[in-house]
């Protein structure tokens, strides 16, 4: 910034004051050094700055030197006028010419005067300027660092990321590896467990599948008995209840049988009834017997009705 820049020169001026305090011998100088070009060197050492605190300085100090090379000649014109009155007064010895000669000694002090403070002024100049150059190759040999540091930064930067893909890639290559080792340890720790755990479980389902097998078989035998003494039993059954029917039927043809005899007992004997009847009626009888087979004929039925089957309760 500005301040920084002001503040530099500051320090700069202070350090290069004591090298240009010397006194100025403006007597001893003669008109020719006087009016030297003094600016062309300058020109070239600050022709490639662009800085505005230099250009400044260095138009400031050419302002100077013109105006100094300017009052110089002044003052070189001065002294020979001086020099002149006063060779002019000390042959004619007059008045007028003495005061000619002091005016002139006066115009040569008074330009003298500005020539010293011109040549001071020309001499601060050149110390902004080369402070001002300075600050300016300070300022360059800053920049200059900073690229350096800026570029060294970058390589670098490319330099660690490089060498870091390469160390995440053998660190990469390692852990996998390191981990394929893991992996594969565990897979075998695994098929291991599993085997000794299908082993198991085969021989279980094994024990298991007998004792299922055993008790089916058993269950089979005890239903096959009990299956066996069902039939038995059922066979038994079957047998007693065809004994049964075939009792039951021999009985059912027996009082057929007897119902048969007895119905045609019964019917002969209504057949020889009915004949020796009709005997009768061809035969005449006392009349008090015939009323009396007539009169009760109900009774007879019940008599003949006693002799037969019993009837059925019902």
């Amino acid at each position: 910034t500005d301040v920084n820049r002001n503040l530099r020169l500051q320090q700069l001026a202070v350090s290069n004051k004591v090298v240009d305090s010397r006194p100025q011998r403006e007597n001893h100088r003669s008109p020719e050094k006087e009016l030297r070009p003094k600016t062309k060197k300058t020109k070239t050492a600050v022709a490639s700055s662009a800085s505005p605190a230099l250009e400044k300085a260095q138009a400031a100090l050419e302002s100077l030197q013109s105006e100094l090379q300017s009052q110089s000649k002044d003052l070189s014109d001065a002294r020979k006028k001086a020099s002149t009155a006063k060779n002019k007064a000390a042959k004619s010895k007059t008045a007028t010419d003495r005061r000619a000669a002091k005016a002139a000694g006066n115009a040569v002090s008074k330009l003298a005067g500005k020539v010293k403070a011109l040549r001071s002024k020309a001499a601060n100049a050149k110390l902004t300027l080369r402070n001002a150059k300075a600050l300016e190759a300070m300022e360059a040999a800053e920049s200059a660092a900073k690229e350096r540091v800026s570029k060294l930064k970058t390589e670098l930067a490319a330099k660690a990321e490089a060498e870091f893909a390469k160390a995440v890639k053998a660190f990469e290559a390692k852990w996998k590896k390191k981990r394929a080792a893991a992996d594969l340890k565990k897979l075998k720790s695994s098929e291991k467990k599993a085997a000794a755990k299908y082993k198991a479980a085969k021989k279980k389902a094994k024990a298991k599948m007998a004792a299922l097998e055993k008790k089916a078989a058993t269950k089979a035998k005890v239903a096959e008995k009990k299956a066996a003494a069902k039939a038995k039993a059922a066979e038994k059954k079957a047998a007693a209840k065809a004994k049964a029917a075939e009792k039951k039927a021999a009985a059912k043809a027996k009082a057929a049988a007897k119902k048969a005899a007895a119905k045609a007992k019964a019917a002969e004997k209504k057949a020889a009834a009915r004949a020796k009847a009709a005997a009768r009626k061809a035969t005449p009888r006392k009349a008090s017997s015939g009323k009396a087979a007539v009169a009760n004929p109900a009774a007879q039925r019940t008599k003949r009705r006693g002799r037969g089957r019993p009837a059925k309760n019902r």
